[in-house]
């Protein structure tokens, strides 16, 4: 008798240690943090817009990435650029891993810049890459202004050139071609949404407006193949990468006429190649910050989201990944001389002299 019983404890010490080895054990790992959870993606921009279909893109691979699959909802807050989104990321929501700002480059310009109204620190914002880091921007006039070639254009007064808000990079863009083309006495007409500007153009409420070549190429092929706008210059981020469709136009750098003009391009250039960043709050725990960015480099690797985001937006994919991203906000160039022209340029007072 005595012995059955010290072969029952024997027995139920063995299942006691089994399990709690059990239990330790990394086969039993705990349910990832995302699962069952929801991010919020607020985008920095209005719904519709090549951005808006960039963050599509994304966003439809991004879930399948991150362990746990959580659901991912949107909301937009447009304003400044992506200003106002940013503020509300850095200051407003909690650095807990379920809020992700989607933003555009002029969030990297307005910091750099010292602009009014910013309240993030850009050093401190976490950084999760971006799809897009190359592109190009055409200035564009419509057919009925006249101004079909560069010589009408440079000595026409008062040319209304469209834009989106202050701040936003349609208008920074515009405001260089019409410094560097030498435009006279430009009246800038903003508030419109892209497409907005689009229509304006058309109508004739305004007369020109600066735009991304792959944009305008998928929006309104038949300003090209039906000549209902004139094409006068092309800026190329990065220098040199030609578009097909504008191979002909003279790059926007051949206007600079001193090494100060080419270095305010030049930090053009970098601020466009931060692309169009996705933003985390400062305070993030370490290892939710990297399971974003793992999934993020999930996300541009994969064959299947080029193609998708391809298909989106007609462009091809020029992912800029977490780390390279936040390299070049680091290394971003702030002499002050260079810097206050750039303010002067992307401002909302008149362009400077020459």
């Amino acid at each position: 008798m005595k012995l059955k019983v010290c072969r029952l404890k024997l027995s139920a010490s063995a299942v006691l240690g089994t399990l709690l080895l059990f239990l330790h054990s990394p086969a039993v790992a705990q349910a990832p943090f995302y699962q069952g959870k929801t991010i919020t993606i607020i985008h920095g921009r209005d719904p519709g817009g090549s951005g808006d279909l960039r963050d599509k893109a994304v966003l439809g691979f991004l879930k399948r990435y991150i362990p746990g699959q959580p659901s991912l909802v949107s909301e937009f807050m447009p304003g400044g650029g992506g200003l106002k989104t940013a503020n509300h990321i850095y200051g407003v929501a909690r650095p807990d891993g379920l809020t992700i700002g989607a933003v555009g480059s002029p969030v990297v310009l307005s910091a750099t810049l010292r602009e009014a109204g910013v309240q993030y620190d850009i050093d401190k914002l976490i950084f999760l890459g971006s799809p897009n880091s190359a592109s190009q921007y055409v200035f564009v006039s419509r057919k009925e202004a006249g101004l079909n070639n560069l010589e009408k254009l440079q000595s026409t007064s008062g040319v209304r050139i469209g834009a989106n808000s202050v701040g936003h990079n349609v208008y920074v863009v515009g405001r260089l071609f019409a410094h560097l083309l030498g435009l006279k006495e430009t009246r800038f007409v903003v508030g419109y949404s892209g497409a907005e500007v689009d229509l304006a153009l058309i109508r004739g409420e305004v007369d020109a407006r600066a735009t991304d070549a792959d944009t305008t190429l998928r929006r309104n092929p038949d300003w090209f193949d039906k000549g209902l706008v004139d094409s006068h210059a092309i800026l190329e981020i990065s220098r040199g990468d030609k578009h097909p469709r504008f191979v002909h136009l003279p790059e926007l750098e051949s206007f600079a006429r001193s090494d100060k003009e080419r270095k305010v391009l030049a930090m053009f250039r970098v601020f466009n190649q931060v692309g169009s960043p996705y933003i985390l709050p400062p305070g993030t725990p370490k290892e939710r910050v990297e399971i974003l960015k793992e999934a993020m480099r999930k996300t541009f690797n994969d064959p299947e989201f080029r193609k998708e985001y391809k298909k989106l937006t007609r462009e091809d994919a020029t992912p800029l990944m977490p780390e390279a991203q936040e390299r070049v906000i680091r290394e971003l160039p702030r002499d002050p001389e260079i810097i206050e022209l750039f303010k002067k340029l992307a401002g909302p007072g008149p362009l400077p002299p020459r």
